[in-house]
């Protein structure tokens, strides 16, 4: 596959932080992809064909249980990539991962991701960092579940939909939600009323707009934070490593 695509201005940034040498390995097997809601990228426990690197968008990872039960476990965006099973040697993994906000985004084949990081530690240590932080967003998303009012829990998801994407209008319904956040769809019907009458979001028809960020940072507390701050830390842009 050749590639004309070049690293400056890219919109995700794991691709736009790389060195320019570690870069210029993938950028030969590198191609755009517009990605669409519902889109499906990974199947539970089948081989790993691709690997995405998204712009502004969102895509979920859905664990399942034997029995076909869902619940989110992690949104990727323009921060991150799919495929985190390839860095440790593994072919696929028992989640599904689907797109949730249709989004541009980078891809290249797994195996020439595979080999690519077999093949340079540098650059296998630079997705392993993201994978790090991913497992970090997981971990706390667990914790929210545990410990978290639903609410507290919506405004978490929506401040994470909204570090991912470049308006403030979210395409979803309240069933959508619903599966995402593992609770009844009246609880759902709740939470977003609560937080309308906070200012913090104007609700429409399929959509949900985010009016106030800093209502809605409130509203989420503690829930909200850990993860974006081990990924501020862990993964510094390029031109800061540059400085250091």
């Amino acid at each position: 596959m050749t590639s004309i695509i070049n690293q400056t201005g890219l919109e995700n940034r794991l691709l736009a932080n790389l060195a320019p040498d570690l870069f210029a390995l993938l950028a030969p097997h590198l191609a755009r992809v517009s990605l669409e809601q519902a889109q499906r990228i990974e199947n539970p426990n089948e081989a790993i064909s691709t690997v995405f690197f998204p712009g502004a968008g969102v895509i979920s990872v859905v664990a399942r249980t034997l029995g076909g039960a869902r619940l989110e476990t992690g949104l990727i965006g323009p921060e991150g990539m799919t495929g985190l099973s390839l860095l440790y040697g593994l072919e696929s993994a028992p989640h599904e991962v689907f797109v949730q906000i249709p989004c541009r985004a980078i891809l290249i084949p797994a195996s020439n991701f595979r080999r690519a990081v077999e093949e340079n530690h540098a650059l296998h240590l630079h997705f392993l960092r993201y994978a790090h932080v991913f497992s970090i967003q997981v971990a706390h998303t667990a914790l929210c579940n545990g410990r978290f009012t639903i609410d507290q829990r919506l405004a978490r998801w929506l401040l994470m939909c909204h570090d991912r994407i470049d308006r403030e209008d979210i395409t979803l319904t309240h069933e959508f939600l619903s599966l995402m956040l593992g609770v009844r769809r009246a609880g759902v019907t709740t939470a977003v009323r609560d937080l309308v009458n906070t200012g913090a979001l104007v609700v429409h028809r399929g959509s949900i707009v985010i009016r106030d960020r800093t209502v809605l940072l409130n509203a989420a507390g503690e829930a909200y934070g850990v993860p974006e701050a081990q990924y501020a830390a862990l993964m510094p842009a390029r031109e800061l490593l540059s400085a250091m």
